[in-house]
């Protein structure tokens, strides 16, 4: 297993918008933009020293699920292989990818080519998928979605770590076939699962190389974490760990921005450094914004006046986390 990210210092990163357009978290001016609008926002985090920006996977959105999660949602991988052309630093994560949608040779070939052509910056977030309708679409039995990721990592580890990878499991089973390119990053892209139920959890600390967690971050699901880590006897080994900031506005906003932690540079930075305080080595915001204009803008305010001021933090070692 491969983990990523420097246990020393916090990583900020964010979930980029337009690219996925559900109603829980779209700006109204993303329904009007396209690739221009992604790429400027996405370079202006690359300049700004993000540790990485993320998309998310959908392949098809069923219709009576369409006014809650709109029907934008860009492909994942292809995606993260054009903004690994106009990015250098970032890293580039998929938050999440549900690779039980797909044969596992067909996404080891695409991670693996996105490892190749960003340079080694790939991160792989995956998750189980929670639309049923999507799962009857294509195919794939929705009761089954956890066995499903689990066998999929394991396929996919079986991939990254040989050209000529061989696997026997429930749902897939190969042998006897080469696959190239090989990723840039030994063992292939780390794999970070997403999900905050206790199968997540769980199968992040059996399988994974870190944690994406959907809800909360606190005592308690540090807790939840660290004992899943134990029974998995993996106490003490790197382990890349997570933690959602939610909405954020760097100043004074002089417009209603909801719920959301707002205020000086000061204070965002007081607020990241506590998840660090938590045991967090990356949070992910999310800057609320009007146009893209104000959204690069306050991207650029992240990177000039909030992180410097994480510069010193130190994220907690996880069992020493409280």
């Amino acid at each position: 297993m491969a983990p990523v990210l420097d246990p020393s210092r916090l990583v900020v990163g964010m979930q980029l918008p337009i690219q996925s357009q559900s109603t829980v978290y779209a700006e109204g001016w993303e329904a009007g933009a396209g690739a221009a609008e992604l790429a400027a926002v996405a370079t202006a985090a690359d300049r700004a020293g993000f540790g990485y920006v993320a998309v998310c996977d959908h392949a098809a959105i069923p219709a009576d699920k369409v006014a809650a999660m709109g029907a934008e949602w860009w492909d994942t991988v292809a995606t993260l292989a054009w903004l690994a052309g106009i990015t250098e630093r970032t890293r580039l994560l998929s938050h999440v990818f549900v690779p039980a949608y797909r044969h596992p040779l067909a996404v080891a070939k695409a991670w693996s080519t996105l490892d190749v052509v960003s340079g080694g910056r790939a991160v792989m977030g995956v998750g189980a998928g929670h639309v049923e309708g999507e799962f009857a679409a294509l195919g794939v039995p929705f009761a089954d979605r956890g066995a499903l990721l689990d066998e999929a990592v394991d396929a996919l580890r079986a991939c990254f770590a040989d050209e000529g990878p061989r696997h026997d499991g429930a749902a897939w089973s190969f042998s006897g076939l080469a696959q190239r390119p090989r990723p840039v990053q030994l063992g292939g892209p780390p794999v970070w699962v997403g999900g905050s139920s206790a199968p997540a959890v769980r199968r992040a600390a059996q399988r994974g190389d870190g944690w994406l967690p959907q809800g909360p971050f606190g005592p308690d699901e540090v807790a939840r974490l660290r004992d899943a880590l134990v029974a998995a006897g993996r106490e003490g080994d790197p382990f890349d760990v997570g933690a959602l900031a939610g909405p954020v506005y760097v100043g004074e906003p002089t417009w209603d921005v909801g719920r959301c932690i707002s205020g000086p540079p000061e204070k965002v930075a007081h607020i990241l450094a506590k998840l660090a305080g938590l045991g967090a080595l990356q949070v992910q915001v999310r800057p609320r914004s009007r146009d893209v204009g104000e959204m690069v803008d306050q991207v650029e305010r992240i990177g000039a006046e909030v992180l410097p001021l994480l510069a010193e933090v130190r994220p907690r070692p996880l069992f020493d986390a409280v």
